[in-house]
């Protein structure tokens, strides 16, 4: 017995040496500087090659946040690969996947914003790539129910700046804000389910090409409760649920065709406002930045949500932004070239700096629109 303890501690004690020499050899060995260093500059990220390592958004952090809740964070990004709530072509389930390839090179000479002059990714707050909720693809309402709470589960935690000061939460906490990639537009209906949990109904900053607010009978008919909930209804089931604030949503970019001008007439009902995207010959990118900032307010939490087909939001800094979605991102119908991945990549990359620009979502702290 004494002479097994003595050979299992003289195996331990080798392991140790093993190990501890290995982690040495990885952390101080005479090599590093051909694999990791920093980037030179103002506070630059670390210059692994862009070609290295797993995707994540911007090659930020990693943690399975659905899995496990030992990470804080201030912001999260978190994918959601649903498109069979689309109407014509699917493919948005690997939008999540496609942004974050796109997104590989944003820090790639550091990162600094300079319309903005602001980082997102060398600043204090703390920002994570959550990974995806777990989709199915088989059943619509079950997949939209994951989607709910997958994004609360994220959303409901202590940030890692400033938990214990007051927010603009129900609960008057505050709380980290989620960036979602989508997946098809039908995805923000679960979002702002989970959203109205902890903020109450929100207004909502849409930048599209279509309303997304038809009723049902539009499409088809949508025979089934199910069927009713796809990605060009989805504003108007979250609107006759009350999860937006009334009077303050806004679309812009609008240039869609329609079934006829009761569609119209439908969406003010819904709560929206409308910029069409000829608005611009008009009254110009001021004119319209204007009309969005009135009708939304500068106090008011405000969630946005993006369809591809429209691009450039970064003319909205200075609103409290809780959270927001990048939506309609199907790689298999992009070029070779990935220009639709790299350019969802870099509205999110404007979001992100506006958010982190804009400091936590505390009350006393500074906020966004206080800037």
């Amino acid at each position: 017995m004494i002479k097994a303890a003595i050979v299992s501690l003289s195996i331990l004690g080798i392991t140790i040496a093993h190990e501890s020499h290995a982690q040495s050899r990885i952390s101080s060995g005479p090599h590093q500087g051909l694999w990791y260093n920093t980037l030179p500059g103002d506070g630059g990220t670390q210059a692994d090659s862009v070609f290295s390592g797993i995707s994540t958004f911007g090659r930020l952090p990693y943690h399975p946040c659905l899995s496990s809740d030992d990470e804080e964070y201030d912001i999260a990004f978190l994918g959601a690969p649903f498109d069979t709530g689309t109407s014509y072509r699917p493919g948005a389930r690997f939008g999540p996947s496609g942004i974050r390839q796109g997104s590989r090179r944003l820090n790639l000479y550091g990162g600094y914003n300079v319309p903005l002059q602001a980082n997102p990714f060398t600043s204090e707050m703390k920002i994570l790539d959550c990974g995806d909720i777990p989709v199915t693809s088989y059943d619509n309402e079950w997949a939209i129910q994951q989607i709910e709470e997958g994004h609360n589960s994220v959303l409901m935690r202590k940030p890692f700046t400033d938990a214990d000061k007051a927010g603009l939460s129900r609960a008057g906490k505050t709380l980290p804000r989620v960036i979602t990639l989508g997946g098809d537009h039908t995805i923000t209906l679960p979002l702002l389910r989970s959203i109205n949990r902890a903020y109450g109904p929100v207004t909502v900053i849409h930048f599209d090409s279509h309303l997304d607010s038809w009723k049902p009978k539009v499409f088809g008919g949508s025979p089934s409760k199910v069927a009713s909930i796809n990605h060009g209804t989805y504003f108007y089931h979250a609107a006759m649920e009350g999860l937006l604030k009334n009077d303050t949503n806004i679309h812009a970019g609008i240039r869609t065709t329609l079934s006829g001008p009761s569609d119209y007439e439908n969406d003010g009902y819904c709560g929206f406002e409308i910029v069409e995207a000829r608005e611009i010959d008009t009254i110009g990118i001021e004119g319209i930045i204007r009309k969005i900032r009135e009708r939304v307010g500068t106090e008011n939490p405000v969630y946005l949500s993006i369809d591809i087909d429209t691009l450039d939001p970064a003319c909205l800094d200075g609103l409290n932004f809780i959270g927001a979605d990048i939506v309609e991102v199907a790689p298999a119908y992009d070029t070779n070239a990935e220009h639709t991945t790299m350019a969802a990549a870099d509205v999110l990359y404007e979001v992100l700096t506006i958010m982190v620009k804009g400091g936590p979502l505390s009350i006393g702290g500074k906020r966004s629109n206080e800037l």
